[in-house]
């Protein structure tokens, strides 16, 4: 008599990448602060296929809320470059870390003694903190909202989890570089976006905020695939197994990536995803 046939068992193919990160300005949103529906589909492609995605922002967490709405994100998000760990579905911080204040108002002293005036504001922390600007300061997103004080001590309020700066002449190469050297280990010198160049904790970058989200998630560095555009992204992009950039992205991080694909505005995580996950 013939042994029996064991059933077939579905074959179960592991998803080319496990975690797929994405920055949001520059990288997966277009300039108007939308996503296209072919980025949409990519990643919901992605995520049936077995991915998880984790936007990872230098964004606060209560500029990220609305956005992570849009993308139906109910998770993890990685926001302030690293320094906020928020779970969307619970609207409650994880974990995050506060700039020291009197390292800040130190900080910009001596950035000011290199440079002349510069304009500052501050992201409080926390998920319903504000974003404060002192006078001269200039939004670089025109779409984020924040609130103006009337003088530079209004700041420090309550606690911050990052500072930006604004020069009226110096490019933002020339102001961050002028920023390391003067700050030196009082705090963290990045470099977001245009005319966004920020103090933060020293330690604390995108690839900490990152390597905590995966931790928690169960996922490895070997099985993430990142997205970016700016210098803050270098640290993400070390730390995953591959690195793409924007075409549109600093010249620094195309100098670090593994890839360059189309840009935000031509939909060019979506060409990639399509790629790995089509």
């Amino acid at each position: 008599m013939a042994a029996p046939i064991a059933p077939l068992v579905p074959l179960v193919v592991p998803p080319a990448y496990a975690l797929i990160a994405t920055d949001l300005d520059g990288t997966l949103l277009r300039g108007d602060d939308t996503l296209s529906d072919r980025s949409r589909d990519a990643l919901a492609d992605a995520v049936a296929a077995g991915a998880q995605h984790l936007v990872v922002t230098g964004r606060p967490a209560p500029r990220v809320r609305p956005l992570l709405d849009d993308l139906g994100c109910r998770g993890l998000a990685v926001c302030g470059q690293g320094a906020q760990l928020y779970d969307a579905g619970e609207d409650r911080m994880v974990w995050s870390v506060t700039l020291d204040r009197e390292l800040a108002e130190t900080a910009l002293g001596k950035i000011e003694a290199e440079v002349g005036e510069v304009y500052a504001a501050v992201d409080q922390d926390g998920v319903d903190g504000l974003t404060l600007i002192e006078p001269g300061y200039r939004m670089p997103h025109p779409l984020l909202p924040a609130v103006r004080v009337d003088r530079r001590d209004d700041l420090w309020t309550e606690p911050i989890s990052k500072v930006l700066l604004r020069h009226p002449w110096l490019s933002d190469d020339e102001l961050a570089a002028a920023a390391r050297q003067a700050v030196g280990s009082l705090a963290a010198v990045t470099m977001s976006g245009p005319g966004t160049v920020e103090l933060q904790p020293c330690g604390i970058n995108k690839a900490t905020g990152l390597a905590l989200a995966a931790e928690r998630l169960g996922l490895a560095p070997s099985g993430t695939i990142a997205f970016g555009d700016m210098p803050n992204d270098i640290p993400m992009f070390h730390w995953a197994a591959r690195g793409v950039a924007m075409a549109n992205a600093h010249d620094d991080l195309k100098a670090v990536a593994d890839e360059v694909t189309l840009s935000n505005e031509e939909d060019g995580i979506a060409v990639v995803l399509e790629r790995l996950f089509g």
